[in-house]
């Protein structure tokens, strides 16, 4: 027998819903459209709507175990005589494989498919939910691993985490959208 999980309390179901809110937007963007569509880029930008879910599914999921795990869950790791101005500038003689995949992200690759695409966001989400029903207490703090991005010493909470990610989404619904109407005319309303 499956245990039935506790009834989520006020905040936790808020948080949720705002995020599936945001994640409905984005996904409705891929309505209608074939697997060919999702990687064509309609812009001046490099992106396309399937790489767009697929980078979203993959910052849930990172920071997601960074609720959980902490630092250990991000990795900037960089190779030995590279430095972040280098990285930034375009001069480094070896890029970190973490640059590379972050990149990948937002392309279709070949096997990718609306329907993976999709599912594996609908398990990322399905995961989401799990973690929070899970953590104890939406107060509880990590430390944000080292980064340009991150500004010296910062931490962030569960609940800190969770409204970065509801931001993240529907910034990058927004983005969906645009994309979509460059496409075919069409938008997620």
């Amino acid at each position: 027998m499956t245990p039935i999980a506790p009834p989520l309390d006020a905040e936790r179901t808020d948080l949720l819903t705002a995020l599936a809110t945001a994640r409905a937007a984005l996904i409705r963007t891929t309505r209608e459209l074939s697997d060919e569509q999702l990687g064509e880029r309609p812009t001046v930008s490099a992106l396309c709507l399937g790489g767009l879910i697929k980078h979203v599914a993959s910052m849930e999921e990172m920071w997601m175990r960074f609720a959980v795990e902490g630092p250990s869950a991000m990795h900037y790791d960089l190779p030995v005589g590279v430095t972040w101005a280098d990285l930034a500038a375009g001069t480094a003689p070896e890029v970190p494989q973490w640059v590379i995949d972050h990149q990948k992200e937002f392309g279709m690759l070949p096997g990718d498919t609306l329907d993976g695409i999709l599912r594996r966001y609908e398990q990322v989400a399905a995961d989401t939910e799990k973690i929070l029903a899970s953590v104890p207490d939406l107060s509880a703090t990590h430390p944000l691993p080292e980064a340009p991005w991150h500004e010296p010493g910062a931490v962030r909470s569960v609940r800190r985490v969770l409204l970065h990610i509801v931001a993240e989404t529907t910034q990058h619904a927004g983005h969906a959208d645009i994309l979509r109407e460059a496409l075919d005319g069409q938008t997620s309303t």
